[in-house]
């Protein structure tokens, strides 16, 4: 079977930020002038996990970074490596050598920080010294600014576990979203009259701010409503620890219990805090609805 050609972004695409959305626009340039397929490649986890032996808490999984790059930027050929012992020894020519002669790339693009092989010795210079020996181009895209400062996926880590998502999602390019199957939850939204759908940030995903948020949440059908979505411990309710992710839908009536859903994060609107009654907590609801509702007016 004759293989497609690969224009091809490589990069580990956490967050799927501005300086990410420069290469994948790259990459269908390239894709269209060369009459290639743009691409992506990426690994299911972060290399730093391996290589420092430290973990490297995320703004997306995989499953994440996949979504946002198929529904924003319309590249449906994307490919995860695993990352493990073998690629972080293998020689960076070794690894090129790999890439090129399975995906068939006529391409690459890469950051300008993008770095890859045993120690990280392969970079973007040398990646592209080795495709002008063998005819395939290469691109190194420079770093994108914003407030006089390089976008990153570290940056935005911090904003978002800082609550400050606005700033965030100027970052991003796009508003920082979770993707998730909607879980059976403790039905308490429904005794307080504004029943919830409950998702779960995965494993090694950053946990933004405990607090409530103005949402929107996207379901399959291509329908979004505005929500309210509460991120904690539930401390009015529980003790156990335990961090869920609460949505009230807005105009939503109906059961969504197994459907993949997403939830696009717009605005932190409070802390979250222990309430002394059912009835304080109602009320309290009601009030982040409409400031919710406002917000969302007031936006384009």
């Amino acid at each position: 079977m004759a293989q497609i050609r690969r224009a091809l972004a490589m990069g580990f695409f956490d967050g799927v930020h501005l300086g990410h959305a420069a290469l994948l626009e790259r990459a269908k340039q390239l894709s269209a002038r060369l009459g290639a397929v743009p691409s992506v490649l990426s690994f299911d986890i972060h290399p730093d996990n391996l290589v420092f032996n430290r973990e490297t808490r995320l703004i997306n999984d995989a499953r994440g970074r996949k979504e946002i790059i198929q529904r924003c930027f319309e590249i449906d050929d994307i490919v995860f490596l695993h990352f493990n012992r073998r690629i972080m020894n293998m020689p960076w020519e070794e690894f090129a050598d790999s890439i090129v002669e399975d995906l068939n790339v006529c391409s690459f693009v890469v950051g300008y920080d993008f770095t890859f092989g045993c120690r990280g010795e392969g970079n973007g210079e040398k990646l592209r010294e080795y495709c002008a020996s063998r005819g395939i181009a290469c691109d190194i895209i420079a770093p994108v600014m914003l407030d006089g400062q390089i976008v990153s996926s570290t940056l935005i880590r911090q904003m978002i576990e800082n609550g400050d998502i606005e700033q965030a999602n100027r970052y991003l390019g796009h508003p920082h979203c979770l993707s998730d199957t909607v879980h059976s939850g403790y039905h308490i939204g429904r005794k307080l009259e504004a029943p919830t759908i409950n998702m779960f940030f995965p494993d090694g995903v950053i946990v933004p701010r405990h607090g409530v948020y103005a949402t929107k949440v996207a379901l399959p059908e291509g329908k979004i409503y505005p929500a309210v979505t509460n991120i904690g411990v539930r401390p009015t309710f529980s003790n156990d620890g335990k961090v869920s992710v609460e949505s009230h839908l807005l105009g939503y009536e109906g059961n969504l219990y197994g459907v993949p859903t997403r939830i696009d994060f717009y605005k932190f609107l409070r802390p979250e805090v222990k309430f002394e009654s059912f009835e304080d907590l109602s009320v309290q609801i009601q009030s982040d609805v409409e400031n919710a509702m406002a917000f969302f007016k007031q936006q384009p």
